[in-house]
């Protein structure tokens, strides 16, 4: 809505409280403009470009009226920083001088400028131009926040394509393309690489026994388990059911193994809390181990296929146990 001010001049009080720098060496001409534009806007000044830099720094103002002939450094050269910076590029920026000259102007505009104006000043045209770029101004941060929201959607919805939604762990979608990668890169560079499948025993069991959300809940702790007790360049992914495959990147069989039988340690000592059960439910786990290089393994599915029969060679000997793929 459009009103009039104590000065005569139109204002917007859709513009209440946007920050107006004025940088001018003479204070009278900073005055002038302040009254000139009347109530309602939050002013800033500045007696030279250094000062005019450190306020855009230190309050973000949302449009700038400068002078152009000022001692220290000039009106276009505090232009030609702030347009070369990112995080300032976008607030309008007006110039004020008493040259004429078209190839003065032209010089401004080409630095950046978003607009001209010839001093003396007339207060109405003044007024106009603030209020046509705050309004500028108000679409540009309209459209930064929508980016910005996309944006953080778009990450969001990145981050559900890769990941199982109760466990938090990678899903199978995104494990078997960064398995393949693995071992690609593995095999070439002939760095060791091992794979490690898991499976909870008697899940089944928790699951009749307790309920499907106990189940969940042992599910979600025994991913957390082996989360902690992983490096961050190890990939964990839940593969499907109870079943969960871990990658280890330049780990050869022995280590792999060794770090097989913490994780199956780690989750033994583990108990899982749920609301309504009268004791922690615990559980155990059965592991396979794979590992290349090995002769018999020509690609990641051959990798992957050892370490599932070494799993269920360790739950066919009794459970809770690590068996090594041969």
């Amino acid at each position: 809505m459009t009103v009039i001010s104590a000065t005569g001049l139109p204002t917007s009080q859709d513009f209440n409280g946007r920050k107006i720098l004025v940088v001018d060496d003479d204070p009278a001409a900073i005055r002038f403009i302040q009254e000139g534009l009347g109530s309602g806007y939050d002013f800033l000044s500045a007696n030279d470009g250094e000062a005019a830099l450190a306020a855009v720094r230190d309050n973000l103002p949302d449009i700038i009226l400068c002078d152009v002939e000022m001692p220290k450094m000039n009106g276009l050269e505090v232009c030609r920083i702030l347009k070369n910076n990112r995080r300032f590029s976008f607030i309008p920026f007006i110039l004020m001088t008493a040259r004429e000259e078209s190839s003065f102007k032209v010089e401004g505009l080409d630095l950046g400028a978003d607009d001209y104006l010839i001093k003396p000043l007339n207060l109405f045209e003044l007024a106009a131009r603030v209020r046509s770029m705050l309004r500028i101004k108000s679409l540009q941060d309209e459209l930064i926040s929508t980016n910005a929201r996309l944006q953080d959607i778009n990450e969001k919805l990145h981050e559900l394509s890769m990941t199982d939604t109760l466990t938090g762990l990678y899903n199978r979608l995104f494990f078997t393309k960064r398995f393949a990668y693995e071992f690609q890169r593995s095999d070439r560079y002939r760095s060791p690489l091992t794979c490690v499948m898991i499976d909870i025993d008697h899940f089944k069991q928790v699951n009749d026994t307790h309920g499907h959300q106990v189940g969940d809940t042992v599910l979600k702790g025994v991913s957390k388990v082996l989360t902690a007790a992983l490096r961050k360049v190890d990939i964990l992914a839940r593969y499907g059911g109870e079943e969960i495959v871990v990658v280890l990147p330049e780990t050869p069989l022995e280590r792999g193994a060794e770090v097989a039988e913490r994780l199956r340690k780690s989750v033994a000592e583990a108990k899982f809390e749920h609301d309504g059960l009268a004791k922690p439910v615990g559980v155990t786990i059965s592991v396979g181990v794979s590992a290349i290089p090995d002769e018999t393994i020509k690609n990641d599915d051959d990798l992957l296929r050892v370490a599932d029969a070494a799993l269920y060679r360790a739950k066919e000997q009794g459970r809770n146990r690590v068996e090594i793929g041969a």
